[in-house]
C-alpha cells in the first residue's frame, strides 16, 4: 500500500447518521495498523468478529466465505493478484476486491460506495439546508416549493444530498446513478446536473446549489455555511 499520497481531511463516514462500523478480517499486519490509525481518524468504527458490522476489509477469500452473509465484503488482494483471483472472489461472495499495492483514498471511496448501495432506503428523510428530501414518498422540496424531477435527476439529488458540500466524482455519480464503467465517457452525468441545478433555481434557490468543480466532479449546497 502506498503510504503517502493521502491528504484528505478527515470526514465522518455513516450509516443513516451512525459512524459505519468495519472488522478488519485477516488483513497483512503492517496494513492492519495503518487502517486501524487512518479509518479510526477518518470516523469509521472499527469492531471484533462478535459485535455488529457494516462492513468487512477482507485480506483473502477465506474470510469472505465466513462474514459474506453477515455484511458486504472488500477483499484486499495481494500485489501479485491477478484477474482469476479476483474474478474466484467476487464468485464466493465479495463485494468488491482492490489489488495492492492499493490507495487509501481509492479504498475509501470504495467503503463509502458499497455503504451507499446496502444502506436501508427505506424511512429516510434527508436535510441539507432549506432543501428536503423523502425518499419513502419521493418528494422533493425546496423550503415549501415542490420540485418535479425526473428519475435520474431524483436519484443524482439523493446521491448528493447524503453527504452536501463532499465533492463526488464523475466516475463515482456515474457509476452510483447510472451503474456505468469508471472509464465511460458520456455528457449524460452533465445534462443531468445542469437540469437539476435549474429545477433548484426554478423553486426559489438564489444561487445554483449543485456546483461543478472544475476537473472533479459535483457538490451540493457548496453556498451553504457550514454548522
Amino acid at each position: 500500500m502506498r503510504k503517502d499520497n493521502y491528504r484528505g481531511r478527515p470526514y465522518r463516514a455513516t450509516v443513516e447518521s451512525v459512524p459505519a462500523a468495519l472488522l478488519l478480517a485477516d488483513p497483512e499486519p503492517d496494513i492492519r495498523l495503518l487502517l486501524e490509525r487512518r479509518l479510526t481518524r477518518d470516523g469509521f468504527e472499527l469492531v471484533p468478529p462478535t459485535g455488529r458490522f457494516d462492513l468487512v476489509l477482507a485480506g483473502g477469500v477465506e474470510a469472505v466465505e465466513r462474514f459474506a452473509e453477515r455484511a458486504p465484503v472488500i477483499v484486499l488482494g495481494h500485489e501479485q493478484a491477478d484477474p482469476v483471483d479476483r474474478i474466484h472472489a467476487l464468485r464466493r461472495g465479495a463485494d468488491d476486491y482492490l489489488p495492492g499495492p492499493f490507495d487509501y483514498q481509492e479504498l475509501v471511496e470504495r467503503i463509502r460506495a458499497v455503504l451507499r448501495r446496502v444502506a436501508p432506503r427505506g424511512g429516510e428523510v434527508l436535510v441539507a439546508g432549506e432543501l428536503t428530501v423523502d425518499t419513502r414518498t419521493r418528494d422533493a422540496r425546496l423550503r415549501d416549493c415542490r420540485i418535479r424531477l425526473s428519475q435520474k435527476e431524483y436519484e443524482l439529488l439523493v446521491v448528493l444530498a447524503r453527504e452536501p458540500r463532499r465533492v463526488f466524482t464523475k466516475a463515482e455519480l456515474l457509476h452510483d446513478v447510472w451503474e456505468y464503467r469508471a472509464n465511460s465517457r458520456t455528457r449524460t452525468l452533465d445534462s443531468h446536473a445542469s437540469r437539476l441545478r435549474r429545477k433548484l433555481r426554478d423553486a426559489g434557490a438564489v444561487v445554483d446549489l449543485v456546483e461543478n468543480v472544475w476537473g472533479v466532479g459535483y457538490r451540493l449546497l457548496p453556498s451553504f455555511p457550514d454548522n
